[in-house]
């Protein structure tokens, strides 16, 4: 009897079925997976990490950095740069569900390589988009601040589609297709990494800009992304452990052997593979998307308006960032902490200590002026964080299977960004109509407030 996980790859569409004729497509090309002398399932935690990690041009913690420097170079007030994000943010969060549904069709392989190429391509264009506003404008009598606007709307249109969206949901994917019962466990080992290099980004890229100017770093980034990050994918990413003759974890799982202290099964016999509208009907895949996009909404707001929240109270440029440094410090402990348990516990449990950090980490950034909160806000934010990196790998593929699991996560990601998209811009309103950013954070309380009644009435769909 054949599995859904077997009849859904047996639906894919014939532009997949002609893709995989190519020989730099097939599974054991330039290598045999399978030949390996251990699992290549942790090869593949090693590339797609790294495949996160390379998306971080395309995400908020690397933009941040440049916001002040874009203000420069365009003119542009903070509010229309934060417009310019949230609609630059918001239409590449409503292409990634068709971004899902191409990477179930096309595989990880041929998406990742796309990707990076396209992200690479955005950063070229972005580290000139003030210079090409100038000449278009000098060409059409345009203001240019207009086409600065408009410009940079197109460029954050494709560095968060290609870079927040479409390289992060790759990599994520590709991860959680490889592993079962060690799922958390892999997901765990690579937040340590990406929970790191999350919260170390503002600093590194920072340092960057004061070697190499603002431009100098978006095309030294280019280059790391479009050339290293596209021929790791093109060499090492491979869709499923079926494909390559093997199964998941390394060895062939027995569904009725336990796993000893686990509260929620990780290995489910005959496991339902849902399909997104299945998916789109549960409570858990909103309240778990909602509590993730929390995180992504908030977060995100903090990250882009950094340099500008420090000013407001008294903090300079290096200070305002380097709470990110201990803050990644407790993602990493964190986020492998989260690993393990999320092979042993009801994921429900972790997403409600993670709403609980949430709501901490927004009121100590509130008061980010005074140590104590600020410490408060390292805590809550690098808990909350750390949490973030594995749970939004671990969740939907146990929850709903693998076999439409680039659809239904599209889904699950174009909140997020969308989520991410609003963020900047709400607290820009907050800080223009009243002069700080600190009641738009009080307010942003009730975000994980309201995710966490939601995550009490949930269960995971696979019992019923």
């Amino acid at each position: 009897m054949k599995s859904p996980w077997t009849d859904a790859k047996q639906r894919s569409s014939i532009l997949a079925a002609r893709i995989q004729k190519f020989k730099l497509l097939r599974p054991n090309y330039p290598f045999r997976p399978d030949r390996w002398p251990f699992f290549y399932g942790w090869m593949i935690v090693a590339v797609t990490t790294i495949g996160i990690l390379m998306s971080i041009p395309g995400q908020t913690m690397g933009v941040s950095v440049f916001t002040d420097h874009l203000l420069e170079a365009t003119g542009l007030s903070r509010l229309a740069l934060s417009n310019a994000y949230l609609v630059g943010t918001l239409t590449s969060g409503l292409l990634l569900p068709f971004g899902g549904i191409l990477l179930d069709r096309l595989g990880a392989r041929l998406m990742v390589v796309l990707s990076s190429v396209w992200l690479a391509l955005t950063l070229v264009y972005l580290s000139g988009c003030d210079r090409i506003s100038l000449l278009l404008s000098t060409q059409t009598s345009i203001p240019t601040s207009t086409t600065a606007l408009i410009l940079l709307t197109l460029g954050f249109v494709s560095l968060r589609f290609s870079g927040q969206g479409m390289l992060t949901l790759t990599s994520r994917n590709t991860l959680g297709k490889w592993f079962d019962r060690k799922r958390g466990l892999a997901c765990g080992i690579s937040g340590i990494f990406t929970a790191f290099g999350f919260a170390a980004t503002p600093l590194i890229l920072s340092y960057g800009i004061g070697l190499a100017g603002w431009r100098g770093t978006w095309l030294g980034l280019a280059a790391i992304v479009g050339i290293g990050m596209g021929l790791i994918g093109g060499l090492f990413f491979r869709d499923h452990p079926e494909e390559c003759g093997l199964q998941m974890d390394g060895v062939a799982a027995s569904a009725a052997e336990p796993i000893p202290h686990t509260v929620e099964p990780v290995i489910i016999l005959q496991q339902h593979e849902f399909t997104r509208s299945e998916a789109l009907q549960t409570l858990a895949f909103w309240a778990t998307s909602m509590a993730l996009s929390s995180q992504a909404l908030v977060v995100t707001g903090i990250t882009f308006h950094v340099v500008n929240l420090g000013e407001t109270v008294g903090l300079s440029e290096a200070e305002a960032v380097s709470w990110f440094l201990p803050m990644a410090v407790v993602s990493t402990i964190v986020g492998y902490s989260i690993g393990i348990a999320a092979d042993r516990v009801n994921l429900k449990n972790l997403y409600l200590m993670m709403m609980v950090a949430q709501g901490f980490g927004f009121i100590g950034v509130a008061n980010l002026g005074i140590p104590l909160f600020r410490g408060i806000a390292i805590l809550g934010l690098g808990m909350s964080g750390g949490c973030f990196s594995t749970l939004s790998s671990v969740t939907l593929p146990r929850f709903f299977g693998r076999a439409h699991l680039g659809a239904i996560s599209g889904v699950q990601m174009m909140s997020m960004v969308i989520a991410s998209a609003i963020g900047p811009s709400f607290l820009a309103v907050f800080k223009e109509q009243l002069g700080s950013y600190q009641t738009g954070l009080y307010f942003c309380c009730g975000f994980p407030a309201i995710a966490f009644f939601l995550l009490l009435g949930s269960r995971n769909p696979q019992r019923g």
